[in-house]
């Protein structure tokens, strides 16, 4: 359990706890874009689904469940249950020291991702550092209308979840812009964006080169780094 009394570090799980280049966005568009034709619909309307459904509700499965009634936990079982996750991404024993080195009586740290529990559970596994999460804010598939990121809801129930009492002690890392723009508009105090400059990702099934905002209006104040070593230099304060 949280101790209240502590900070609260939110870290994203996918594209963030390991690199992009391990192939995973990838490999799950291609299983999502397999589910959008299995609904019967031709494949460029599935291409045209998946980014609209992806852009306009944080998840492809969110307009999936609205539009076509689809079962979340089918989805799951057939799109994340089914990545191949133990050859894409191998225990990193670099995670683990930088996770380790977190001043664990200043702060606690929590997994806050989109995907359902089972999927995040595995990946922490997998990276050897499940020992080291507090716990996790995922997306409940089970409930008939579960939130999530960028969702302002998303973030409450985070808040509310992890115990946190006040948002300005928030720290906050993802690789998607938009998430981090929508934390630091709730007020949350210390958000970073991770992002892999140059690296190739998949975003609502559409292949993307990673790239950063330029100048200082475009940051909003959000640090941002490459390389997860670089939590480091933004927040000394967690560190031991």
């Amino acid at each position: 359990m949280s101790d209240p009394a502590r900070k609260t570090v939110f870290l994203d799980i996918d594209n963030t706890l390991y690199s992009a280049s391990s192939g995973i966005s990838a490999t799950m568009g291609k299983r999502i874009h397999e589910y959008f034709r299995s609904l019967g619909l031709e494949e460029e309307e599935a291409s045209a689904l998946h980014l609209k459904y992806y852009t306009t509700y944080g998840l492809a499965l969110r307009g999936l469940i609205l539009h076509h009634d689809v079962d979340p936990l089918d989805f799951d079982k057939k799109c994340d249950g089914s990545l191949p996750l133990e050859d894409l991404i191998k225990p990193n024993p670099s995670l683990r020291q930088l996770l380790q080195d977190i001043d664990r009586t200043k702060v606690n740290v929590w997994g806050l991702t989109n995907a359902y529990r089972p999927h995040a559970e595995r990946v922490l596994r997998i990276l050897n550092v499940d020992d080291l999460i507090d716990g996790i804010v995922f997306c409940d598939y089970q409930k008939p209308h579960f939130s999530c990121k960028p969702d302002p809801q998303f973030y409450r129930d985070a808040l509310e979840k992890a115990q946190v009492p006040d948002v300005a002690d928030v720290y906050f890392l993802d690789d998607s812009r938009i998430n981090v723009d929508a934390a630091r508009a709730l007020g949350w105090g210390h958000v970073v964006h991770f992002c892999e400059t140059g690296l190739v990702h998949v975003e609502g099934g559409k292949v993307k080169q990673i790239s950063e905002r330029k100048g200082p209006e475009s940051q909003n104040g959000i640090e941002v780094i490459e390389n997860l070593e670089g939590m480091r230099k933004v927040w000394p304060e967690i560190f031991k």
